[in-house]
Parts: structure tokens; C-alpha cells; sequence
């Protein structure tokens, strides 16, 4: 029997946010892939599955780099491939976990795309499935009633940790934005939307869904705290 392997987006951090279709898939997995980075000792998206696994289901933890440069190193990468490989030529279902959506800065992209060239070769029998999730962005902007863009704007999905003059490039050419992984150079960043007229209409969220939640109505007053890497400004310009 042919493996099958799911990408399962569990939500930014409520257990009620995952889709019925994520649910029923993770309660009929076989075994279920937990990412983790060098520096952490459990998964976050785990943690918010977990009332859905069932007890005789096999939790496999794989650690993955904190980095977009794998050709310096794709060791961990092609160590985890493999692993993932093996449970697929047995005939298992398995499930890789990721917060929000597979699909949107998620480390299943990276997995996926070296799975998808080994199905190719045709060495190993699987089929691949990926459930969406809901954004972080999404969720924030209905929890704090935050339109994200309307009408005819245009809308710019900016990695903050991004070289600032790439960030003020992209604030430039729209009209809405959601700045994602928002944390270090906070102060630089907030002159950049101060001098884009995009502060006023902001709203930032650090950690939405899990603990230690923020929420900054006005985020000149994230300047003072320590924001997590999984920390979200919506904003557009003001009128």
C-alpha cells in the first residue's frame, strides 16, 4: 500500500482555528512529523494539535535550521527526507506539522519540494496532500476587527526582517500592508512607516494565539518591549 503524506496547517495558536478537514486528518495519521529549530525542545505546532492526536499515533521530532541558505548546508534537510522516505515506503500516513498555512513561510515548502523530486523518481509509492490553515495576518485582523484591504488597494506582504530598504521599497508601492516576523530594528522600522504615513492605522500582535500573547493598539509602544519573532503589524496609509 502507497504512503501518503499530508501537510497539515494547524492555525496560528488556537486548537479552534484548525479546519475539520485538519482535524480528521491528524486523528487517522499514522505518524506525525513535529518540526522544531535548533534552539527550541518541543513544537509549537504540536502543541496546539495535540487534543486531536491520538494516543496510537507515533510522534517523530525533526530539527530544522533557522536558515534560508541551504545550499552552505542542506545536511538536516536531506537527514529528515530520508526519515520522512522510510515511513512513506511502508505504507504510512504521515503528517507534517506547520503553523498557519503550509503554504505561506512554512519549512513543509522546503520539505515538500525535495519530496515531490523523489516522487518523481518514482523509488518510493506516496501521494501528497496539503490542508491549508489559517494566517496569523487573518487571524489577528478578524480578532482586532482589522480590514486587511478593501476597494482597489493594493496590498504588500513584507518580511520585516528584511534588509530596510527593501521593507521601505515595497511600503512605497502600496497601499495596505502586513509586515511579518517583526522584531529586530523595531525602532528603525517604525520611522520607516512613520515616513510612509502607515503608524497611525497600525495595529502589532506578538505571539497571536499562544502565550505571552501582545496586542499594541498603537505600535509606537512596542518600542520598549521585546518582541518575538512571531510578531505581525497590519497597516495601511492614512488618508
Amino acid at each position: 500500500m502507497a504512503g501518503k503524506l499530508f501537510g497539515i496547517g494547524v492555525g496560528p495558536g488556537n486548537p479552534e482555528l484548525l479546519t475539520m478537514k485538519a482535524v480528521r486528518a491528524i486523528e487517522a495519521l499514522d505518524v506525525i512529523i513535529a518540526p522544531k529549530t535548533e534552539k527550541k525542545t518541543s513544537s509549537v505546532a504540536l502543541k496546539i494539535a495535540r487534543d486531536y492526536i491520538q494516543p496510537q499515533t507515533e510522534i517523530v521530532y525533526q530539527e530544522f535550521p533557522m536558515t534560508d541558505d541551504f545550499a552552505s548546508d542542506d545536511t538536516s534537510w536531506e537527514k529528515n527526507k530520508a526519515e520522512i522516505l522510510a515511513l512513506l515506503g511502508q505504507g504510512k500516513s504521515v503528517g507534517f506539522l506547520t503553523l498557519g498555512d503550509p503554504m505561506f513561510f512554512s519549512t513543509y515548502i522546503y520539505v515538500l519540494e525535495r519530496l515531490k523530486a523523489e516522487q518523481a523518481k518514482g523509488e518510493v509509492e506516496f501521494t501528497i496532500e496539503t490542508i491549508p490553515g489559517i494566517t496569523a495576518f487573518c487571524a489577528i485582523a478578524s480578532a482586532t476587527n482589522t480590514p486587511i484591504i478593501e476597494g482597489d488597494n493594493v496590498l504588500s506582504i513584507v518580511p520585516a526582517n528584511l534588509p530596510l530598504e527593501r521593507v521601505q521599497e515595497a511600503l512605497e508601492h502600496t497601499d495596505n500592508a502586513v509586515l511579518m516576523k517583526v522584531s529586530k530594528d523595531y525602532p528603525e522600522l517604525l520611522k520607516l512607516l512613520d515616513e510612509q504615513n502607515m503608524v497611525d492605522k497600525a495595529i502589532l500582535v506578538s505571539r497571536y494565539g499562544l502565550e505571552n500573547e501582545k496586542v499594541f493598539s498603537d505600535i509606537r509602544e512596542a518600542q520598549e518591549a521585546k518582541l518575538n519573532y512571531l510578531s505581525t503589524i497590519i497597516t495601511r496609509r492614512s488618508k
